[in-house]
């Protein structure tokens, strides 16, 4: 006999569910090839009990990311206290790792993925994201020794995430770069990327 009703305590529950489901889902398999059905599927819920937690998918890929932010933070950290790698070489690899997050269990928004969220992100729902980016990059720079101003955060932003999206864009959304040396082009912007940080730590 299905079940009717669910307490507060396992709706709360079935909604972490569906947030990590959903963050393991697209970090494997990114995150428009991942689909509400597959991530109500994995939970065990209908659609219509997805739908009641989340009105669309973007919903639910805002929290993803969210829930995604202290791994991040804690990876990063990992790196430092690393012994056996010098400050350039996990700054590095750090970065390294993002720009290939869907080979790393890292959910990385392509330029599509970004457009879509923002459409259907309230004007209230945009502030709390960008205080969580903010949040986000602020804390990755601190962990990295580097004092972390909202001009730094802002253009380690930027930086960080355009080598990302475009390493991600090469062919299909940039179709006039040069795809066999996307590789190349990503290790060439993350080498910039670590040097100019090294700048800033001094």
């Amino acid at each position: 006999m299905p079940r009717v009703a669910y307490s507060e305590e396992d709706r709360a529950h079935i909604r972490q569910d569906l947030i990590a489901a959903g963050l393991e889902l697209m970090a494997k398999n990114g995150i428009q090839r991942t689909t509400v059905e597959q991530i109500y599927k994995k939970v065990g819920i209908s659609r219509t009990f997805f739908y009641s937690f989340f009105p669309t998918k973007e919903d639910l890929i805002v929290e993803t990311l969210y829930l995604q932010q202290p791994k991040i933070i804690a990876y990063v950290k990992s790196l430092m206290d690393d012994s056996t790698l010098s400050w350039q070489e996990a700054v590095r690899k750090f970065l390294y790792t993002c720009c290939y997050g869907e080979e790393n269990g890292i959910a990385v928004l392509t330029v599509e993925e970004q457009q879509l969220i923002f459409r259907h992100l309230s004007p209230e729902s945009y502030r709390v994201f960008r205080e969580k980016q903010l949040r986000l990059f602020g804390q990755i720079l601190e962990a990295f020794g580097i004092k972390a101003d909202k001009s730094r955060i802002d253009l380690f932003t930027n930086l960080s995430l355009m080598v990302m999206v475009v390493r991600r864009a090469i062919p299909d959304t940039l179709p006039l770069f040069v795809p066999e040396a996307a590789d190349e082009t990503a290790a060439f912007q993350i080498n910039m990327i670590v040097e100019a940080l090294e700048r800033l730590k001094e």
